[in-house]
C-alpha cells in the first residue's frame, strides 16, 4: 500500500490552497488520531503511518468545496485514489460517515480518523457533545439535515463507547494525553 510521508502530506496541502484554518483543524485531527493509535491496547494492528497520512489529509478537497458546494469526503476519496493512494482514500472518503463495513468493525484506521475529527472543533479539542453542537447549529438549518447530524452523533457516541474499551483513559482526559 502506497502511503504519502509527511511531507507529501504538505505538498498535496499547499497544491490544493488549503486554508491556513483548516490545515490547522487537519494538524490537530492527526494528533488525535495518532494519540489514540499509540494508546489503543487491543489486537487489532493499527498502521499509524496510514492513520497520520489520512488524518492530515482528510479535508484536503475542503477549501474547494466552499465554492463548488462538492461533498468533500467523497472528493478527497477520489483525488487520492487518482494519486495512488487508496488506503488512504479509502479512510478519507469516511471520515464524515464511516460506511456498513467499517461501522460493523470494532476498531481500524477508518474509526479512528473518523472519531479523531468528531472531537477536533477548528483547532481545539473538544467533547462530542461542543462539536455535535456545532455542526447543528452550522448545517442544521434544515431538518433533514438535523435528522442526519442526529444519526452522526448517535453513530459517533457508538464509536467513542467502543474505542475507548481499548483505551487505559476516558474520553474526557483525551486533551491531558496529546503531548504524551
Amino acid at each position: 500500500m502506497k502511503i504519502p510521508s509527511i511531507q507529501t502530506c504538505y505538498r498535496l496541502i499547499e497544491e490544493m490552497g488549503m486554508l491556513p484554518h483548516i490545515v490547522a483543524h487537519s494538524q490537530q485531527v492527526c494528533r488525535v488520531a495518532l494519540c489514540l493509535v499509540d494508546h489503543i491496547h487491543s489486537p487489532a494492528r493499527l498502521n499509524r503511518p496510514l492513520v497520520r497520512a489520512a488524518a492530515m489529509l482528510h479535508d484536503i478537497t475542503k477549501t474547494r468545496s466552499f465554492e463548488t458546494g462538492e461533498d468533500h469526503a467523497f472528493t478527497g476519496k477520489e483525488l487520492l485514489k487518482d494519486r495512488g493512494f487508496a488506503g488512504v482514500a479509502q479512510i478519507v472518503g469516511q471520515h464524515v460517515h464511516l460506511d456498513n463495513e467499517a461501522r460493523d468493525q470494532e476498531m481500524g484506521e477508518s474509526q479512528i480518523v473518523n472519531y479523531a475529527d468528531k472531537r477536533v472543533l477548528h483547532d481545539e479539542v473538544v467533547s462530542l457533545e461542543k462539536r455535535m453542537a456545532y455542526i447543528v447549529e452550522r448545517y442544521g438549518q434544515e431538518e433533514a439535515h438535523r435528522e442526519r447530524i442526529m444519526l452522526l452523533w448517535q453513530e459517533s457516541r457508538r464509536l467513542e463507547t467502543l474505542l475507548f474499551r481499548h483505551i487505559a483513559f476516558s474520553p474526557d482526559e483525551l486533551s491531558m494525553h496529546l503531548n504524551k
